[in-house]
């Protein structure tokens, strides 16, 4: 396992051990719980983060006459309707807006999240750490991390005590690339509050560094703490996800189909089965998951995992149907002056303007030097020829040891286009060793250039003889 400077590898004591659950608070020493929140978990990952902490789904409003659930849009705006000078209240619709837009990929719920918090900052103008927070989520939603983390520390400054405010300030370090402030970020919210948002940091932490057994174990315990229908949906994604990208599609199908048991139209739920059964060769199931995924909400990453899945299986009318939708969506992008997504700097590099999805990178590695951003921009420059600036980029994007096929064919290329056949070789070996089938398009673009590197050092063998 790839050791951080400064992070010592913990001692196997109950308080570093993923499977123990002691009663009261469950300390994770810093070196267990080092995280590094990729997309998917800062996507999913809002769980408890609202100033209540309450579930709309289970939590019912028990007032005479209540109807709406408690926690749930409608019934903030009933209390605010009664109290419209509640800080507290305003924060709350603010985080629950935050909330929504990021399940439904729908902006203008963040322009409602704005003006709710600063609502609730104009009442309680000093010490309103709940508004604060939410303010942090809110630039986190919107992929200003900086801004993120100026929140974040003004939220964690007036209430030490709010594990909330440092899963903000986990997840601003975490895409800023400030991974030992991170660590220690999550490590206070995991003493704060050891439930389902600080146990999957946590697990985020191994699968990161490449310990998945590890990171298999935290996530089975954040699935166990969790109270509330949507945060077991959140560790049964992310535990097929874990299961997915390990090369085991059989397990990620049974932690997705049992997720969708209890929630049959949670859209990451049916993508973490569509790519289950791609894998697995269910090309008709994988079809239909994502095309309900997208239905339900079409999110970059599902339309572009649905339209190389198409594209794969020859149907390409299919295919730029989608991949149309992703242009689209890019140009709302644009227009906006958002920072682009790891998806679409993928999509412009494999399947449109490589010297976009370079430009595209490199201003998003600017801003928010991730791993994942790194590992983009690397294939970015890559696809436009610039493979010698390629490589360092894609280096970095393995810094941290994450076992990710993708990254590593990514490498592998770079690698062969630069004519080191041998270290092109073994990134292309660890991919498929890793997940043979770890995407539909590159997978056998892998397996063709492994055979190809094969081929050619034989030749050489033979030539030699």
């Amino acid at each position: 396992m790839p050791q951080q400077t400064g992070t010592p590898d913990p001692a196997p004591d109950q308080a570093t051990d993923p499977n123990s659950s002691p009663p009261g608070r469950r300390r994770l020493r810093a070196a267990a719980v080092t995280v590094a929140l990729g997309a998917a978990l800062f996507i999913a990952g809002t769980v408890g983060l609202s100033p209540l902490n309450q579930d709309p789904a289970t939590s019912k409003d028990e007032r005479p006459g209540a109807s709406s659930p408690r926690g749930s849009i409608d019934a903030l705006q009933a209390d605010l309707r009664r109290l419209p000078e509640n800080p507290v209240g305003w924060a709350a619709l603010g985080m629950a807006y935050v909330q929504q837009g990021r399940t439904t990929a729908d902006p203008a719920l963040y322009a409602k999240a704005e003006s709710a918090l600063r609502r609730s900052l104009k009442v309680q103008p000093r010490d309103n750490y709940q508004a604060e927070t939410g303010m942090g989520a809110l630039a986190a939603a919107r992929h200003d991390f900086a801004t993120a983390l100026t929140w974040g520390r003004k939220a964690a400054t007036n209430n030490p005590s709010n594990a909330a405010a440092q899963g903000v300030l986990a997840d601003a370090y975490t895409q800023l690339g400030r991974y030992e402030e991170s660590y220690r970020a999550v490590q206070r919210m995991t003493d704060l509050r050891p439930d389902t948002s600080s146990l999957a940091r946590a697990s985020y932490t191994w699968e990161l560094r490449g310990d998945i057994p590890r990171a298999r174990a935290l996530m089975k315990r954040a699935l166990d703490d969790a109270a509330s229908p949507s945060d077991q949906a959140f560790a049964r994604v992310h535990l097929a996800t874990l299961a997915q990208e390990s090369g085991d599609a059989a397990t990620a199908l049974r932690e997705a189909s049992a997720g969708l048991r209890g929630a049959k139209d949670d859209a990451p739920l049916l993508e973490a089965r569509a790519r289950a059964h791609a894998a697995l060769g269910h090309d008709r199931q994988a079809v239909a998951d994502y095309t309900a995924a997208v239905a339900i909400v079409p999110l970059p990453q599902y339309v572009l995992g649905l339209g190389e899945l198409q594209q794969s299986l020859g149907r390409d009318a299919e295919a730029r149907t989608q991949y149309g939708i992703l242009r689209a969506q890019e140009q709302v992008r644009r227009a906006s002056g958002a920072p682009a997504d790891t998806d679409a700097i993928l999509f412009e590099a494999d399947h449109g303007d490589a010297k976009r999805a370079v430009t595209m990178g490199r201003t998003a590695v600017e801003t928010r030097p991730f791993i994942a951003v790194q590992d983009a921009y690397a294939w970015a420059l890559h696809r436009a020829g610039r493979d010698a600036e390629a490589l360092a980029y894609a280096d970095r994007a393995l810094s941290l040891g994450t076992r990710s096929a993708l990254y590593r064919y990514h490498r592998a290329m770079i690698h062969d286009a630069l004519g080191d056949a041998s270290a092109a070789r073994k990134d292309l070996e660890r991919a498929l060793s890793v997940d043979p089938r770890f995407h539909p398009l590159h997978a056998p673009r892998a397996r063709t250039a492994l055979d190809r590197i094969l081929d050619r050092s034989l030749d050489r063998i033979d030539g030699a003889s």
